[in-house]
């Protein structure tokens, strides 16, 4: 995640987390989905679990205010088995807890891990934020940022760290595009402007297939990751 910038993010967030546990073992891959209220990261999220589920070992934490709406959700879906999904209750803006405070995610992400056994990937969901949501290093390895077109057009065009700065940027529910008006072309010059060689994925992820490119995208750095950092490679 691009968060390694003084001039932009406070230098305290810019730790990364260490990349074994105290056992010495690779821990998961740790990947956080921000974006607004309704833009689909709680589809996204079930979406990749359905898809990956059958080759890695996943365990997801989610956040919201004062609810479990969010993991409720996962779990009457069936998308996971229930000890794998684990909700967090920030009290507070969503953004405090992924970003500026992240004491209540990285212990559940911890405990999740020690409880179901060694995880190949940890999905952590933010509740709905606007643009500004980020998150700390010392939380997640990598950020996708999800953001819809019913919400408007003019979302690449305008910015923000969670625009600009994630590691993948999902333009989700193109297939309402005709319908709100919404033009995809300009979307896609807007957000090739603001994040230069930063992806960015046009897709629909509750459409058949939809969650594809997203999915290969977390499997490209599941393979990276299964590499320790340092390691030779042949």
């Amino acid at each position: 995640m691009h968060l390694d910038h003084p001039e932009i993010f406070p230098e305290r967030y810019a730790h990364s987390a260490a990349e074994t546990g105290p056992d010495g073992r690779r821990r998961a891959l740790r990947v956080g989905l921000g974006g607004p209220v309704g833009s689909g990261k709680t589809a996204t999220v079930a979406a990749l679990c359905r898809t990956l589920r059958a080759r890695w070992s996943i365990g997801v934490v989610t956040n919201d205010i004062y609810t479990r709406e969010d993991a409720d959700f996962l779990l009457r879906n069936a998308v996971l088995p229930a000890d794998r999904i684990v909700a967090v209750e920030t009290g507070a803006c969503p953004h405090t807890a992924i970003r500026d405070d992240i004491s209540a995610n990285l212990e559940a992400v911890e405990d999740l891990e020690e409880a179901v056994g060694p995880l190949d990937l940890v999905l952590v969901e933010s509740g709905g934020d606007n643009l500004t949501a980020t998150f700390s290093k010392g939380l997640v390895d990598a950020q996708i940022f999800v953001i819809d077109v019913a919400g408007g057009d003019d979302i690449p065009r305008k910015g923000g760290p969670g625009v600009t700065t994630a590691d993948l940027l999902v333009v989700n529910k193109t297939d309402l595009a005709p319908y709100v008006g919404a033009d995809l072309g300009r979307m896609a010059r807007d957000a090739a402007a603001q994040r230069g060689e930063l992806p960015v994925v046009f897709t629909s992820v509750a459409a058949a297939d939809g969650i594809a490119p997203v999915a290969g995208w977390i499997a490209e750095r599941l393979a990276a990751w299964s590499v320790p950092s340092g390691a030779a490679t042949v």
